[in-house]
C-alpha cells in the first residue's frame, strides 16, 4: 500500500517573506507533517465527539486508488491569484536505496500531487536531488558518497541521464518550464551536459559555509547559462527510522502503523519512504510566499526491504 504524507500548506498562519531564513528542511517536513496530522486528527476528535487522546486513522485519512492520504484532503484550495502571478519552484528528493527504475514513475507521482494542489497545470522550475551527492565548496568535488563496501554504484551515472530522460519529457509536455540540478560541481556538470536535450537552468548547492562558491564552478555555470542557487537541505530528507517515528504508535506517532504484529490498530507491515517533493509559490510582484508544503510517499507491506 502506498502512505501519501501531506503538510498542506504550511504558509497559512501569516505571509513571510523569501528573504527571511528558514528551518532545514528534514525538521520543517517532519514538523510541519506532524502538525498536519494532529490538527486532522483533532478535527475528527469534535466531528466525533470522541474524548479520545487519538481517534482511529479511518477517520481523518483517506483510502483511494490503493493509496492512504494521511490526512484526508480534497484539494479544495489552490492559489488565491491568477497563475500568472506566481513562479512555483518544486524540489524532487530522490531517496537513498531507492531503485533508480522507480524514478520515472515517482517523478510524475510528485508533480501530479503538487498540480492538483495548487490547482495549476505547470511548475516554473523542478530541481531534482538524486541520492548520494554531496557538494564539497572546499574542492569543487562532487563525488557520490561511497556505500558501507567503499565503492560507488557502478550505473549512478547512466540512472541520473534516464532519470533526466523523465524529466525532458515533462518539460516538452509544458508541465515544467525549466529543469535544475541539486550538487553539481563542475566536473559533474561537463560530463552531464553533453547527455542532455534540456540543460539544467539551475544548480542548487549546499555550502556548509555559506561563503565561497569555487571559482570553476562560478565559470563553468557563466560559460553554460546555469545559475547558481543555494539551499540548507540535508541529503537523507526522510530517512526509515524517522518515518517509523512519524507514523507509529508512540507518544509523537500518528498511529497509522499497527502498535504490534497481530495488533488490529493499525497498518501491518515495514514502512519505506520512497520520495519527497517540497514546492513554493511565491507571489512574484510582493516577494511574498503564499503557498508552501511537502508530499512524501511511503510504501508499506510485508515485502517492504528495510534500508539503513
Amino acid at each position: 500500500m502506498k502512505l501519501i504524507l501531506s503538510s498542506s500548506n504550511i504558509m497559512i498562519s501569516g505571509e513571510t517573506i523569501i528573504r527571511h531564513p528558514t528551518e532545514k528542511s528534514n525538521v520543517e517536513l517532519i514538523n510541519s507533517l506532524r502538525t498536519n496530522f494532529q490538527a486532522a486528527q483533532h478535527a475528527a476528535e469534535t466531528t466525533n465527539n470522541s474524548s479520545s487522546n487519538r481517534p482511529p486513522y479511518t477517520t481523518w485519512t483517506k483510502q483511494g486508488d490503493n493509496a492512504l492520504y494521511i490526512p484526508a484532503t480534497d484539494f479544495a484550495n489552490g492559489l488565491s491569484e491568477e497563475r500568472s502571478q506566481y513562479d512555483i519552484t518544486v524540489k524532487l528528493f530522490y531517496l537513498p536505496g531507492i531503485p533508480a527504475s522507480r524514478r520515472c514513475a515517482h517523478t510524475r507521482e510528485a508533480i501530479d500531487l503538487v498540480l492538483k494542489e495548487l490547482h495549476v497545470d505547470s511548475i516554473d522550475l523542478l530541481i531534482v536531488s538524486f541520492p548520494g551527492i554531496l557538494f564539497d565548496a572546499d574542492d569543487d568535488s562532487d563525488e557520490e558518497v561511497s556505500s558501507d563496501n567503499g565503492s560507488e554504484e557502478p550505473d549512478d551515472f547512466d540512472s541520473m541521464i534516464q532519470t533526466w530522460r523523465t524529466l525532458e519529457g515533462l518539460q516538452e509536455q509544458g508541465m515544467i518550464s525549466q529543469l535544475g540540478v541539486a550538487e553539481f560541481g563542475s566536473e559533474r556538470l561537463a560530463r552531464f551536459l553533453p547527455h542532455t536535450k534540456v540543460k539544467p537552468s539551475v544548480d542548487q548547492i549546499n555550502l556548509k559555509d555559506c561563503c565561497v562558491v569555487p571559482k570553476s564552478l562560478i565559470l563553468y555555470a557563466k560559460q553554460e547559462h546555469i545559475q547558481l542557487l543555494t539551499h540548507n537541505d540535508c541529503m537523507d530528507i526522510l530517512p526509515v527510522g524517522t518515518t517509523r517515528d512519524l507514523l507509529g504508535p508512540g507518544e509523537k506517532g500518528a498511529g497509522i502503523l499497527a502498535s504490534s504484529p497481530d495488533a488490529p490498530d493499525g497498518i501491518q507491515g515495514d514502512v519505506e519512504p520512497q520520495w519527497v517533493v517540497k514546492y513554493t509559490a511565491v507571489v512574484k510582484d510582493r516577494g511574498v510566499v503564499e503557498n508552501k508544503g511537502y508530499f512524501a510517499l511511503a510504501d508499506v507491506g510485508s515485502c517492504v526491504k528495510e534500508r539503513s
